[in-house]
């Protein structure tokens, strides 16, 4: 790390981000320096700017004629071509074509082109587009131009640790480190939400040692607005001290608050439809905003029973025709905490439904909206993560026993949902005959990510206890079988191991003994895959059943420099792999005789349709 006066930790969220910070300067021999969360000076009305302690994940793309100049100027730009933050996603309702909105949920989907201008999806032709790194790029040059107003330290020359979710892989992490260079930082450490959450909580306890043990698995609980992230960190003893290490992380679930909201919307609708009035896909978009601002004050402090709605009427009297109605703190029980957070069964797990055979393309919403379902297929899948640390099971165990549950996101704030998901998994420790799961008391959860990431700076400053994790997958790269040809049958796809799972940052390792043919002159393409499951695997394991475990994210590619060489002449190479520091992951060829040396980048591309 360098010595600027400043480290930064950025949560980069789908709906909310955030910014917390440390002056090194502050530091003391026995103390490390207090962290404070940067209130972020954004558009909240037109001709209006004020500050906020998140910055919501929205942008606008205004009509050139819609609003007044200046209506959305901001202290470091007079003339913007966009509105980014609270005003973004309020005017967004009420046009929402022109707003872009999770934009890190299609950073992390494959099959499309993440680079292409795909934003804001569906929207008619004379809207203008952006990529999903162009909009994570422009909420993460926000957050710098934002600082730079208010400091001397500009914040492109401080260390910088930028948070991505446990669950995205390689090519999403790759992608996610693009918009960050876009933006003008080029100096950033990715780390893991949960892992962030948990040197939050690190941070926030004076005496942490006392509340968790060697033999622990804590369960960190991460649900934001967009996503669902699941991971397990242990304790364990070592040399008389306290050790942690990541252990498993869950599949990148698109499931969250917002889903909460749509939900409620679509149950208001109903009710309205049943009385006579009918919702179009706008008034829809108007009434999940609504019943967001419902829910958060009903699930909150608030003493109410019910909250007012109002939703524009359509056509040239739109007050006259304004459809109101309300929600009420019974309805929001039945819909969210019974329909997201069932009281399941440990065996009974989120499945994935029979689908049409024609989609709509677009993002991957998860068909099974129960959350805790979801969990306990996390816990059952990851028993083998016990298994890789030497811990013994009992006989009939067949999923996790967490020790401890550390909540984290947006929608984990309300008690009830907490207090819900806490009886859920005690039921099935109850069950299993296992000691019931204790709470971490975190602090505010909507910027535990933020504090948390400053806070790793920090420990890689040498200032705290850091947690072992290194990859959260094994990755493998897509290796065509030598078979005799077969008409209307495909060669078998071997996938070979080139990342094990935990290989640890700013580490390499080269593929034992073993030479492919790579070709000179036009693009060579390997399918690349990934198992969050399989941790036995090591460097060089040739898999020839992969398909139960082993998933394909995307192709590699490389194109060789072919001035000396014949066009399409087999070059015999070696392949390596590297984790480096910033925590992305890079795979190269080494001409066996030569100086040859060919980086294999990552191809987002829209996937070709299957004939």
């Amino acid at each position: 790390m360098s010595d600027s006066p400043y480290v930064i930790g950025i949560d980069l969220g789908t709906t909310n981000c955030a910014v917390a910070s440390a002056d090194l300067r502050e530091a003391t021999d026995d103390k490390n320096p207090p962290l404070h969360t940067f209130e972020i000076p954004q558009v909240v009305s037109p001709g209006s700017v004020l500050k906020r302690r998140t910055l919501p994940s929205f942008l606008y793309l205004p009509h050139p004629a819609e609003l007044p100049e200046g209506a959305i100027a901001t202290p470091w730009n007079d003339n913007p071509m966009f509105a980014v933050g609270e005003f973004a996603r309020d005017q967004g309702t009420k046009t929402p074509q022109r707003l872009v909105s999770s934009a890190k949920s299609y950073l992390s989907t494959e099959g499309m082109d993440r680079r292409d201008d795909i934003l804001p999806w569906g929207a008619p032709e004379d809207v203008p587009r952006l990529s999903p790194i162009a909009a994570e790029a422009h909420y993460l040059s926000h957050l710098k131009e934002a600082w730079n107003a208010e400091h001397e330290a500009r914040f492109e020359d401080q260390d910088i640790v930028l948070c991505v979710p446990a669950s995205f892989d390689a090519v999403a992490r790759d992608l996610t480190v693009e918009a960050a260079k876009d933006a003008g930082l080029d100096r950033i450490i990715l780390l893991e939400e949960p892992q962030a959450a948990f040197y939050s909580w690190l941070e926030s306890q004076h005496e942490w040692r006392k509340q968790v043990k060697p033999g622990d698995i804590v369960l960190v609980c991460d649900i934001g607005g967009g996503t669902t992230d699941f991971s397990l960190i242990s304790v364990r003893d070592k040399s008389g001290d306290l050790e942690l290490e990541r252990i498993a992380v869950g599949d990148h679930i698109l499931l969250g608050g917002d889903n909460m909201d749509l939900a409620l919307a679509a149950s208001v609708a109903q009710r309205l439809r049943a009385e006579g009035t009918r919702l179009d896909s706008w008034q829809m978009q108007v009434l999940a905003q609504g019943c967001r601002v419902a829910k958060e004050q009903l699930m909150g402090a608030s003493k109410n029973n019910k909250s007012p709605l109002v939703v524009p009427g359509r056509g040239s009297s739109l007050i006259g025709g304004s459809v109101n109605t309300q929600l009420n703190r019974d309805e929001i029980r039945t819909v969210v905490l019974d329909g997201f957070f069932p009281e399941n069964a440990i065996y009974e797990h989120a499945m994935r439904p029979r689908r049409v055979g024609l989609q709509e393309i677009g993002l991957p919403y998860e068909a099974d909206p129960a959350i805790t379902r979801h969990l306990a297929k996390f816990l059952a899948l990851n028993l083998g993560a016990l298994e890789r640390l030497g811990v013994a099971l009992k006989p009939d165990q067949n999923f996790v026993h967490p020790t401890a549950i550390l909540f984290n996101g947006g929608v984990l704030k309300t008690e009830l949902l907490r207090h819900r998901v806490t009886n859920v998994i005690n039921s099935w420790l109850k069950e299993a005959g296992a000691p019931e799961a204790r709470i971490l008391e975190g602090p505010e959860l909507d910027l535990a990510v933020a504090r948390g990431a400053a806070q790793y700076a920090l420990v890689r400053h040498g200032k705290g206890l850091r947690i072992r994790g290194g990859t959260a997958r094994t990755y493998y790269i897509g290796l065509e079988s030598a078979t005799p040809a077969v008409p209307g049958l495909p060669p078998p796809l071997k996938a070979l191991c080139v990342v094990p799972y935990g290989m640890e940052e700013g580490s390499s390792v080269k593929l034992p003994a073993r030479e492919f043919g790579l070709i000179i002159g036009e693009p060579a393409h390997f399918p690349f895959l990934a198992s969050s499951t399989r941790r036995k695997d090591t460097v060089g394991t040739v898999v020839e059943d992969w398909e139960d475990d082993i998933q394909e994210l995307t192709n590699i590619q490389a194109t060789l420099d072919s001035e000396d060489e014949a066009a399409g002449k087999v070059v015999p190479v070696q392949l390596e792999s590297r984790v480096t520091e910033v925590g992305t992951l890079e795979l190269w060829c080494l001409e066996r005789q030569g100086e040859g040396r060919w980086k294999l980048e990552f191809d987002v591309r829209e996937k070709e349709p299957v004939s």
